[in-house]
């Protein structure tokens, strides 16, 4: 019986083997998607400088750069982690929050507050409107997914049809709206409307890398818990986890990190869509302890690389968002398509 229940001294160098290369299996994507996100930004503070690198002028230039480095890491963190949250509370990789009605209701209330105040409202700027932004958008969010997915309503196909039927009286009502609207005034809106990485204010960094960092902590040491819930309700339930609140309180930080995100940069409706999709491609396993920092390594890869090159080699540092969320809508039109043909 013995012979039976030890394990041969041999096998234990077997084992640690095993288990070195499975951990180097699993984190080698990680860092390879680092290391590439890591040369692009060295490649967009430095390239391109016409100060030499022994003047001081160099560093200053080097230092003004860094907003953009910082707006970029915000927004690849938060909608990346927003995105594969999202999906974890759903249950579904295809649905994302700004399907749902988030974009529509941003553009909205920057209509409104254009419409009220006119061409003065670029001046209505600070921490104050962030916050009130934000705020709506949570709340909007709260309300929407907490009543959709409590009790007998827990339906992904209704919660689906309720974000689109909302998305498209908001933008309804904004249509009216800027329809009533002078050429200035709706020159300004427009700034407003389009996504763009140079939005980001240094001034509002700080404040939004706080919330965001506040809400990777919470989540990573959920982490073992999301990965129970992403099994599904019946099994979450079966192995002892409180599914409605847990969704509940995903769909809260996903609309506080959507909502800051937006409200800093601009709707970027596929850019998370995009970069959930790439990480469930390169994951070598379903656990969000993988997930999340491949996540988060794949955004800011895609978005440095993608400013590095339209800045430096085409000179259209403009059209960064413009091509990212393209090639996003193109992903999820194929992903729909596959699925749907399956």
């Amino acid at each position: 019986m013995a012979s039976i229940i030890t394990v041969p001294s041999s096998g234990l160098p077997a084992l640690e083997t095993y288990a070195k290369s499975s951990w180097w299996h699993r984190a080698w994507p990680i860092l390879a998607v680092t290391a590439l996100a890591l040369v692009f930004a060295a490649g967009i503070l430095s390239y391109g400088n016409p100060v030499p690198i022994d003047s001081p002028g160099y560093w200053i230039i080097v230092q003004s750069r860094l907003t953009a480095l910082g707006t970029i890491a915000f927004v690849a963190v938060s909608q990346a982690l927003a995105t594969v949250l999202f999906h974890t509370a759903t249950n579904n990789r295809i649905l994302t929050p700004s399907i749902l009605g988030f974009d529509a209701l941003y553009v909205l209330t920057q209509t409104a507050l254009v419409f009220v105040f006119g061409a003065s409202a670029s001046s209505l700027e600070g921490i104050p409107k962030i916050l009130a932004q934000s705020a709506l958008m949570v709340l909007f969010a709260t309300l929407l997914y907490g009543w959709l997915f409590s009790g007998k309503r827990q339906n992904l196909h209704l919660l689906l049809l309720v974000g689109v039927v909302l998305g498209i009286g908001f933008g309804s009502v904004s249509t009216l709206m800027q329809r009533l609207l002078t050429p200035s005034e709706f020159d300004v809106l427009s700034a407003r409307l389009f996504g763009s990485i140079s939005k980001g204010n240094p001034e509002y960094l700080p404040f939004a890398a706080a919330i965001v960092g506040a809400i990777l902590v919470f989540v990573w040491l959920r982490r073992r818990t999301y990965d129970v819930v992403s099994l599904g309700r019946d099994v979450a339930i079966g192995l002892g986890v409180n599914y409605r609140r847990e969704v509940r309180t995903i769909l809260i930080l996903v609309a506080v990190l959507v909502s800051v995100a937006v409200t800093m940069v601009g709707p970027m409706t596929f850019f998370g869509f995009l970069v959930a999709t790439l990480t469930y491609q390169f994951a070598r396993g379903d656990s969000h302890a993988e997930k999340i920092p491949l996540a988060i390594a794949i955004g800011m890869a895609t978005l440095l690389g993608a400013t590095f090159v339209l800045k430096h080699v085409f000179a259209a540092a403009g059209l960064v968002t413009v091509i990212i969320e393209f090639a996003g809508g193109i992903l999820f039109l194929v992903v729909l398509l596959r699925k749907g043909m399956r």
